[in-house]
């Protein structure tokens, strides 16, 4: 009876999603936004938009410019200053926001998006124009806008599928969405990660609201909703792909996280769970998406077990 069980389980886990829709090696996902033909040039392929003629130049309002192509947040508006460059300028990123690399000219620093690698602009240090005496000269193509506060947190626990519709239901949630995190392959495909070569950890993404839920909020019901103490798998899912882990965009998030596993120490819990920084997110294909509503399925290994 329990290897009869022990099959069917194996045979309904996320590892054999490929038995219901066919796996595609097109890197199209639904969870970054569709790009204009300026936003491919600029974004894409590093890009300048033309001087002065950016939406956001002149754009005041209170709220988080984010990446044009995933979302992710960047910079805050009180950050946001007039420079007379041409461009929107910011003397400050979000913690871990943005990546500083050698432009190909040899002299200037380019800037781009820390999770999905687009291309935003350039930073300047030593213009003695703001306090902090740093410009983030950024294209208007490459940002996007939302009011309010969104802050981002991502967690590996296993299937995605679950983790992100378990997640998806608390109060402040504003988007959440499956993909990889944590490898050495850019873009990859499920084909590729389930392979265990590429390194990635099944990642889910959460958009959330930090004064309606708070990232320890967030965490503890992420070491609650599976198994933290499982090693490279989760119920019948097993593979580094389905480690536990999560990835921290802050160092609050990870002071947080490493505060929780300590908690759950004392209570006599091993604790596998991997603390690491994030990195490049890469969605996952658009069939992985809400997976259990479009479905009408209920999450098989995940289930919330009161640990806190």
């Amino acid at each position: 009876m329990r290897r009869i069980l022990c099959y069917f389980f194996l045979l309904s886990g996320c590892a054999f999603a490929t038995e219901e829709k066919p796996v595609s090696d097109n890197y199209q996902r639904n969870a970054w936004n569709k790009l204009t033909d300026e936003q491919v040039r600029v974004i894409e392929h590093a890009g300048t938009e033309y001087p002065g003629t950016g939406q956001f130049l002149n754009h005041h309002e209170d709220g988080v410019y984010t990446c044009a192509r995933c979302r992710a947040p960047l910079f805050g508006s009180g950050t946001k200053f007039e420079s007379g460059c041409g461009w929107p300028s910011f003397d400050d990123a979000l913690p871990g926001a943005v990546l500083e690399l050698k432009d190909p000219d040899g002299r200037r620093t380019e800037i781009r998006c820390a999770r999905c690698d687009g291309h935003l602009g350039h930073v300047f240090r030593g213009e003695k124009m703001t306090a902090k005496n740093t410009r983030h000269c950024v294209n208007s193509v490459s940002l996007d806008f939302t009011s309010g506060v969104v802050e981002q947190a991502f967690f590996a626990g296993g299937c995605f599928w679950g983790v992100e519709h378990l997640l998806a239901e608390l109060d402040g949630v504003l988007d959440v969405d499956s993909g990889f995190m944590g490898g050495t392959v850019n873009r990859p495909t499920y084909r590729q990660v389930i392979t265990g070569a590429t390194g990635h950890a099944e990642t889910v993404r959460v958009t959330f609201d930090p004064r309606k839920i708070s990232f320890e909020n967030l965490a503890k019901m992420f070491f609650e909703i599976h198994d933290p103490t499982q090693v490279d798998r989760q119920g019948p899912d097993i593979g580094t792909q389905y480690r536990s882990a999560v990835f921290y965009a802050t160092q609050q998030q990870k002071e947080v996280t490493e505060k929780l596993i300590g908690i759950l120490t004392e209570k006599g819990l091993k604790i596998a769970t991997e603390v690491t920084a994030a990195s490049y997110y890469w969605p996952a294909e658009d069939y992985h998406q809400d997976y259990y509503v479009n479905t009408g399925k209920k999450p098989y290994c995940h289930m919330r077990v009161e640990r806190f």
